[in-house]
């Protein structure tokens, strides 16, 4: 918890409630029951800073269990090809301070933030980090080959997002989706 928290627990009257959820919800490692989530997740919202505090944050997703918990205290998630522009590495690369949060809008509407300290990791590296060859060839598998790297995260907090403002969506195929130009979505191209 940061100091700027302390003060406005104690300027809105709000510490006993913190109190209870620091106490209650909050814990330094990922436990069983948030394990079984996070394998069940297909994306995430991530929340970088660079050394300025200048913020970022984006949107990774791929197939279940694209987030893979190596322990109790870390987990990691592939880098694919983007943009380029490598806005949440290079702010990792300056400031390994990360924030995820994985929200479950479709069954129980409840979500998971998960706070800590994180590292960019080349695929060579993994077989070091996991120490289990025949993972790592499967983890190459699940995701085609095409993780360009990895950012493993050791968990500094673990705690809940509760059902309270969540919305429940639904799920819906490639077929009913439409293929919209979402390179410029927003008209920013320049034209020529």
């Amino acid at each position: 918890m940061s100091q700027g928290e302390r003060e406005l627990q104690e300027k809105f009257g709000t510490k006993r409630r913190a109190t209870a959820f620091y106490d209650n919800q909050m814990i330094d490692y990922i436990n069983e029951q948030m394990k079984d989530f996070i394998n069940k997740q297909q994306f995430m919202f991530v929340s970088t800073s660079d050394r300025h505090g200048n913020c970022d944050s984006t949107f990774r997703s791929g197939q279940k269990g694209f987030v893979y918990v190596i322990d109790d205290y870390r987990l990691m998630y592939p880098e694919y090809r983007g943009n380029g522009v490598m806005a949440s590495l290079g702010n990792i690369s300056e400031n390994p301070h990360i924030g995820l949060l994985l929200i479950d809008f479709l069954e129980d509407q409840v979500g998971l933030h998960i706070n800590g300290g994180a590292k960019i990791v080349e695929n060579s590296e993994l077989e070091f980090i996991l120490q289990d060859k025949d993972l790592v060839g499967r983890l190459e598998d699940m995701h085609q080959g095409k993780a360009e790297r990895w950012v493993v995260v050791t968990v500094d907090e673990a705690y809940i997002h509760c059902s309270k403002h969540i919305p429940e969506l639904r799920e819906v195929s490639h077929e009913e989706q439409t293929q919209k130009n979402s390179g410029n979505y927003f008209k920013v191209k320049k034209e020529k």
